[in-house]
Parts: structure tokens; C-alpha cells; sequence
């Protein structure tokens, strides 16, 4: 090979020598430059952080074995930490629970229980009542609101129990339900406390508790009450009713729950809906267990002796 051609050669081999890093580098570049875009388009769309029983409860759906065991150990910590849960309503006989029972829509049952003293001396009997003068009901129970449509209820209530079940409150819950102002929530809560007979009473609390603990996703009442019966005993339902009942007027409130003092948060797939933070949600509790009193004028000693509180009467009436 004379001498240009092998200079030649020479300098097209040293072109491909020199070519060659530039295009790896540039390969390279080019495939790191997704790689860090993607990692950063993945932490832009993390989800937030959430607390250990919801994320246990994304990553496997529960089964209805695990729900009714979970559902029940709720009931048995209830139980435990208010071993005195009982109605709130003031009552000596079942006339008397029923007619609280209604007065009890749209007010609480303190209110209630301040107001009833004085209706019950005048009108002990449901003959009594159903004969009274309406504007006189009316102003006894003004303090408990839609004192009108609550006046026409009781009196109507008391006029069917004097002519239909001889002044006797019936034990039945298809003869409750017929007296007026009485619904499926009110004759349980008849049922349960004055005859002793299991029912579950779906009241605004009880509703929004079983759903926080996912027991039921169901908002009507009726529905509500025949999924959650399906989880416990027949035996059971008049006391888990009370279990939850104070559960949801004293600790899981409402507008904001007491989370950070919630017995039973471990179970609760709503933790953290509430205030987390111990001292500030020990400042959220109600009733005795804020140190205040009950709704009760007169609770069971039970109640008393675990250190509840009477309730005060009315200002202005007597107790």
C-alpha cells in the first residue's frame, strides 16, 4: 500500500475512535434524562400518608368473619369502659319511658329528664293525660322544643293506650309502632329498658358511630338496624345499644371526635377524623368523663358508684 493510502486509512480509523464516546455519552444522557423525569412525575403523585388502620384496611378488603370479630371486640371494649351505660331517659314505669322517649326528638335527654318531673305529677296515668288541657301540656314541655306537634303526639299516645290497651303500655313492637308519635327507634327503646326485650335503638349517634367503624355503609335507619343486628346476638342488642350511645355522647362526637382519648382507636378504621392529640381531646369529653355530670336526675346506682354525676333540675321546677 503506497504511503497516502495507508494515511488515509490511518485517519478514517482514528474518526471512528473519536466518534464513537461522543454517541455512548449522548446514549447515556438520553436515557438518564426519562428516568429522572418519571422519578419526579411518581413523588409529585405520591399519596399522602395515612394512618396505620387505614392503610391496613386499603391493602385488604375485610371479610365479614374479620368484621364481626372486630365489630364485637369494639362492643367488649365498650362495655369495659362504661360498665354502667344505661337510657338516659328518667323513667319509674314503661308509660312513663315511652312518653320521654318522644319528647326526646330533636332535644337531648338531660333536657328532657328536667322537664318530665313536673308533666308526670300532674298527669301520672295515661288517662290523666290523654283527658288534659292541651295548652297545658304545651307550657309544662315548651323547654323541650316543638312543644305543639310533641303535645299532640303524647296525648295521642295516651288517648289510644287509655281506649285500646286499657291503660297499659303494650309489650309488642307491632302494637308500639301504631301509637302515634311512636316509631321502630322509640318501641326498642320501650322494648329494651321497660319489658327486657333485645333491640337495637338507631338514634343520630348510634347511626354515625357504626358507620366511623364501617360495620355498615347503610343511612336508613331500618337498614341500618337489621345490618347491624346480623353482627351480634339477639342477646346483646339492647346493651350495645347503650355501649355506643355513650360511646358517641361522650367521646366520638359528632362535628369533632375525641380521637386522641378514644379507648378504642386501634379498631377504628376513622381514626384521625378527630383531634389526635391527647391533652387537647381530653378536653373534648363529655359527661363524666370530662368530670361533668350526666342527663340523669336520677341514675343508677351503678352509675353513681363508678362516679357519675346527677344531672340539676330545671331552674324554676321542681325535681
Amino acid at each position: 500500500m503506497s504511503a497516502p493510502a495507508k494515511k488515509t486509512a490511518a485517519k478514517a480509523a482514528t474518526s471512528k475512535k473519536t466518534a464513537a464516546p461522543k454517541q455512548t455519552a449522548a446514549a447515556k444522557k438520553a436515557a438518564a434524562t426519562p428516568k429522572k423525569s418519571a422519578t419526579k412525575a411518581a413523588t409529585k403523585t405520591a399519596a399522602p400518608k395515612q394512618p396505620a388502620a387505614a392503610k391496613k384496611s386499603a391493602a385488604r378488603p375485610e371479610t365479614h368473619t374479620a368484621l364481626v370479630r372486630r365489630a364485637r371486640k369494639i362492643n367488649r371494649e365498650l362495655a369495659e369502659v362504661y360498665p354502667y351505660a344505661h337510657p338516659e331517659l328518667d323513667f319509674e314505669n314503661p308509660f312513663q319511658l315511652l312518653v320521654a322517649t318522644v319528647m326526646s326528638a330533636q332535644t337531648t335527654d338531660l333536657r328532657v329528664n328536667q322537664t318530665t318531673p313536673a308533666l308526670f305529677a300532674k298527669y301520672p296515668t295515661p288517662e290523666d293525660l290523654a283527658a288534659a288541657n292541651p295548652e297545658e301540656v304545651e307550657e309544662l314541655i315548651r323547654p323541650t322544643g316543638f312543644f305543639r306537634a310533641k303535645t299532640r303526639s303524647i296525648m295521642g299516645l295516651a288517648k289510644a293506650l287509655s281506649e285500646d290497651f286499657g291503660g297499659e303500655v303494650p309489650g309488642r313492637l307491632e302494637d308500639l309502632v301504631k301509637l302515634p308519635g311512636v316509631g321502630r327507634k322509640t318501641a326498642f327503646v320501650v322494648l329494651g329498658n321497660a319489658f327486657g326485650r333485645p333491640g337495637i335503638t338507631v338514634d343520630t349517634h348510634f347511626g354515625r358511630l357504626v358507620r366511623r367503624w364501617k360495620w355498615t355503609d347503610e343511612t336508613d335507619p331500618d337498614k341500618v338496624e337489621r345490618a347491624i343486628g346480623e353482627l351480634f346476638p339477639k342477646s346483646e342488642w339492647t346493651q350495645l345499644s347503650h355501649n355506643v350511645i355513650f360511646h358517641g355522647r361522650r367521646i366520638c362526637h359528632s362535628r369533632k371526635p375525641a380521637c386522641g382519648a378514644c379507648p378504642i382507636a386501634p379498631l377504628c378504621p376513622a381514626y384521625g377524623e378527630g383531634e389526635t392529640d391527647p391533652d387537647k381531646a381530653e378536653k373534648l369529653l363529655k359527661y363524666e368523663k370530662g368530670g361533668f355530670p350526666g342527663q340523669r336526675l336520677k341514675p343508677p346506682q351503678s352509675y353513681l358508684d363508678a362516679g357519675g354525676l346527677p344531672a340539676p333540675p330545671l331552674a324554676g321546677r321542681e325535681a
